[in-house]
């Protein structure tokens, strides 16, 4: 098999979340211990961050990373889901695995696998480990899949664990109250080993602080962080908004705290060297040095184009003021949804004066575009439906004045799926 033969395989033979959504959810770590065991448990090899929550790990992962490439660590990141190449989920210090080490990996290993039917995630997550041993990562930035305490990725034991926030998602896997769904996150808390909460609520500060006191892991919470706690003055000297930050959405502002509290708990607890220097450059550059795509990204000016991969509650209700408050002649909103989503919470949340292309991605769980739009007509949001995201997108660039903002998510797989056909 060539690398796209072998991509499709693994789409096809292991169950994926992105394809089929909840019948590829596997509970429990018994296939991950056992591919573990049978690759010599490749994570003991390399030092590990390990970070879990709602919204914003996956921002938060990218710039961690980018903060120790820049202190000069060999930086393993492994993230989900990829936009446009499955590679995207597996770097070093930036860089993609290669094509041919995918191919390599599933034409010696399937013979192994194939009867022990992993979970796509499993599978993945087992390649990237073996990955990362090979290439002698000082350390990885290893995010969670879904949840915490069962995610396949849950049986490193790191030198920090960071929950971003908690809000509703995937509720039919983690309860359907917030407090249950921070209990599943606070299953990556480890014995001794310090946490950084970046948000929390009256219904999840207890369920952590609990967990922490139980494992005398050392709690740190990101709402009560202050620059002047950094011990180098290069640091304590600054305000937060001295810092620049070259990831520009509304919502990255709390993910700046979470990333700062975390790398101050780095540079106390953990024996890491990160200068203020690295930390700078990495927030600067985090896209440069790490590939990070569809974070209030700018696909052109006249007219703008931003795409975001905001896919529920607590993500919309960041990007919807941001996106009215963009000036512009006429707001053009290409917008699909999948079918896990509340959907209807975040029709709530969404300009009503924009000009809607409703449309749905690629996956099996997208939400069809006449669905959608019916929805949509229930809170007065007006605009056509269109088979694919390309076909939605320029329709809405035909039709866009020089002045105009069009915006395209709902879904990171809408982004994925605009990324794909711009290459």
């Amino acid at each position: 098999m060539n690398y796209d033969q072998t991509v499709s395989y693994l789409f096809h033979v292991t169950p994926a979340f992105e394809k089929i959504g909840a019948g590829a959810y596997k509970e429990g770590l018994s296939n991950t211990l056992a591919l573990d065991a049978h690759f010599g448990h490749p994570h003991r090899f390399f030092k590990t961050i390990h970070v879990a929550g709602t919204n914003g790990k996956g921002s938060c992962s990218h710039t961690l990373a980018a903060i120790l490439q820049s202190a000069g660590y060999k930086v393993g990141l492994y993230t989900s889901p990829h936009l446009v190449d499955f590679r995207e989920r597996i770097r070093v210090n930036g860089k993609c695995i290669s094509k041919k080490r995918v191919v390599d990996f599933v034409k010696n290993e399937r013979s192994f696998f194939e009867p022990l039917q992993p979970s796509f995630f499993e599978l993945t997550t087992a390649m990237a480990f073996v990955y990362f041993a090979e290439q002698k990562v000082d350390i990885a930035v290893i995010e969670v899949g879904l949840g915490g305490r069962l995610d396949c990725t849950n049986i490193i034991t790191p030198l920090l664990s960071v929950i971003t926030n908690i809000s509703f998602d995937h509720t039919q896997f983690l309860g359907s109250t917030l407090d249950k769904i921070a209990s599943e996150k606070a299953g990556i808390i480890k014995p001794q080993v310090p946490v950084v909460i970046g948000e929390t609520t009256p219904e999840t500060a207890p369920v952590f602080e609990e967990k922490a006191q139980q494992l005398q892991a050392p709690l740190f919470k990101a709402e009560t962080f202050r620059m002047d706690q950094f011990l180098d003055p290069a640091l304590s000297s600054l305000q937060y908004d001295d810092l620049s930050f070259e990831l520009k959405g509304d919502y990255q502002q709390k993910n700046k705290r979470t990333i700062l509290c975390a790398i101050h708990v780095m540079q106390t607890s953990t024996g890491l060297v990160i200068p203020a220097s690295a930390i700078q450059n990495g927030m600067r550059q985090v896209i440069e040095l790490t590939g990070l795509a569809g974070r209030w990204q700018t696909l052109r000016t006249f007219p703008l184009v931003i795409c975001d991969t905001g896919h529920n509650t607590g993500g919309w209700q960041y990007l919807a003021p941001q996106i009215s408050a963009q000036p512009c002649r006429q707001l053009r909103m290409v917008f699909g949804m999948v079918d896990d989503k509340d959907i209807r919470t975040v029709m709530q949340l969404l300009p009503k004066d924009a000009v809607y292309y409703w449309t749905q991605a690629s996956s099996h769980r997208a939400i069809p575009s006449q669905q959608v739009q019916a929805m949509g007509q229930t809170y007065s949001l007006r605009g056509n439906t269109f088979p694919t995201v390309a076909e939605a997108y320029q329709q809405a660039l035909s039709d866009a004045s020089h002045d105009d903002f069009i915006f395209v998510g709902g879904s990171s797989y809408v982004v994925a799926d605009l990324l794909t056909s711009l290459q």
